[in-house]
């Protein structure tokens, strides 16, 4: 990446930079709706839910709540992308004279950006609530890397199905498939509590191979669990979202280029 890229990069990060400034409230509400997920399972409906192995259900719920927020996430990228889409902003980017890439490059750093804060959030309200992980300083960080990474990955789908959806109705659509998809996993509930074929689609849910690896470093209940996919949930966590990020990429990539052609 030249330094003329880069600085054109900046300098879309920074036009996010300046709407959250402007939005304050809309900032607040991405911020808080995890947070109240959070709570709402932890305080109105964890006292009727068991842990693999035993255990507080609030240590379980914690890693899981962090790795939904990842999946989740893809909404405000798709929702971003439309609505840039529908009010010409990315035709008059690409019609100046600047990198192609700097848009994209600039929006999936904000949104990083966006989603690192949101960890910070809800890793603080875990703490006032009780929760705390038993690893080392490594594994913490091994953890946030693997709930980013899972962000990245996602991160490209969203700016994919944004520009497929092209516009901002669209993308209630897709939010009624990314909700099932997200609770189809071990983020609130372990799978050996359903059906044994609802089950094994949920151990294979690419959240859940991340919410099983962090649980695992963070010394949280409820890591692992005699499945292949549990008993190799790190592996899973780093080469699902490396599948994904495969194929969005390069495909999302694609179709920005072929814009308003």
């Amino acid at each position: 990446m030249t330094t003329a890229t880069l600085i054109d990069s900046w300098t879309m990060t920074r036009r996010g930079l300046a709407h959250w400034a402007r939005q304050p409230v809309q900032v607040a509400v991405q911020l808080v709706f995890p947070v109240m997920m959070l709570l709402m399972f932890a305080y109105f409906l964890g006292g009727g839910m068991t842990v693999p192995g035993g255990g507080d259900y609030k240590d379980y719920l914690v890693p899981g709540t962090l790795a939904l927020t990842m999946v989740f996430g893809l909404e405000g990228t798709m929702l971003a992308i439309t609505q840039d889409l529908n009010r010409g902003v990315i035709d008059r980017f690409r019609s100046m004279p600047m990198a192609r890439s700097a848009v994209l490059v600039g929006r999936s750093v904000l949104d990083m950006l966006q989603s690192a804060l949101g960890l910070l959030v809800l890793l603080g309200v875990g703490l006032a609530m009780g929760w705390r992980w038993h690893g080392g300083p490594g594994d913490v960080l091994l953890a946030v890397g693997l709930l980013l990474w899972l962000r990245f990955a996602m991160l490209w789908l969203g700016i994919f199905l944004g520009m497929a959806a092209g516009r901002p109705e669209m993308v209630q659509a897709v939010q009624i498939l990314v909700w099932p998809v997200g609770f189809l996993s071990n983020v609130f509930a372990s799978p050996g509590t359903m059906p044994d074929w609802l089950g094994a689609i949920a151990v294979w849910n690419p959240m859940s191979a991340t919410a099983t690896a962090i649980r695992e470093l963070f010394g949280s209940p409820g890591g692992g669990g005699g499945s292949w996919a549990a008993d190799h949930a790190q592996l899973l966590a780093v080469c699902w979202p490396l599948a994904l990020t495969a194929v969005f990429l390069p495909v999302a990539v694609g179709r920005y280029g072929r814009l308003s052609r």
